[in-house]
């Protein structure tokens, strides 16, 4: 089974964040970086799904030089080789262009499946891998945490609200979105790190048609929330119907338990 696990680097979760003087982004000359959460998921879970099925997995991340970090590490924890779509203002597209861009750079690949992470930890907007699927022609599905691969079919568990779940039952190809925690994220080995300098990493432009489209939506302003905090007391005095009322929001509304 051949997988194409599509990854994103995104600012740091601990980095320092300023606003840029056009109030529309963050300066990002001094951040550091990493790979965005869910797509690190993603990429687990395709791994597994190959020790199972076997295959390749194949990374595919869009954005400047900076980005082949994310590529390195994801070929040191197994993936087989990688795409890089290069350019130096890729990760501010718009959620359609950005789809096009990458569909594009992987339609001849003819994958049997593609993985993405549920949405970016940096714009969030959790439509990039939904516009692929259309754009590609594939079913799909979102916010998956489990995922039964068996030749030419899939059975995936997705999360709804309110703590439900729904199974999934779905041919392939087809392009999933992950959730964060699906899995237990495997590290890099020293093994794996060496290996990683061998492995293909093929280098493309995306067209200029894509990138140059006009976008249909703007940011308009982006800014750091203010702090607040807000006590909530629970079970009026009653010791257990607190508790119980505790342990419901945190399955719930926390999703902890």
């Amino acid at each position: 089974m051949k997988i194409i696990v599509m990854m994103k680097q995104v600012a740091s979760k601990d980095a320092i964040l300023r606003i840029s003087k056009d109030g529309t982004w963050i300066e990002e000359g001094d951040l550091s970086f990493e790979v965005n959460e869910s797509d690190g998921y993603a990429l687990e879970e395709a791994l597994r799904v190959r020790e199972k099925l076997g295959g390749e997995v194949l990374v595919c991340a869009m954005g400047p030089q900076r980005a082949k970090s994310v590529i390195k590490d994801a070929l040191a924890r197994g993936a087989d080789r990688a795409i890089h779509i290069v350019g130096d203002n890729l990760t501010h597209l718009s959620p359609y262009a950005a789809a096009s861009a990458l569909a594009e750079a992987i339609r001849d690949e003819q994958p049997d499946l593609i993985m993405t992470g549920l949405q970016s930890d940096d714009y969030g907007y959790a439509q990039t891998g939904v516009i692929m699927a259309e754009l590609l022609g594939m079913p799909h599905a979102t916010i998956v945490i489990e995922v039964d691969a068996s030749g030419d079919k899939l059975r995936v568990k997705r999360e709804l609200e309110s703590g439900w779940y729904q199974w999934y039952s779905m041919p392939t190809p087809a392009l999933l979105t992950i959730q964060s925690g699906i899995s237990q994220i495997r590290y890099a080995t020293l093994k794996g790190i060496m290996a990683a300098k061998k492995k293909e990493i093929k280098e493309v432009v995306p067209p200029a048609e894509i990138v140059g489209r006009p976008s249909h939506q703007r940011l308009k302003r982006v800014y750091l929330p203010q702090k607040t905090k807000q006590t909530q007391l629970l079970g009026n005095g009653d010791a257990k119907a607190g508790a119980v009322a505790l342990a419901e929001r945190l399955h719930v509304e926390a999703r902890v338990i």
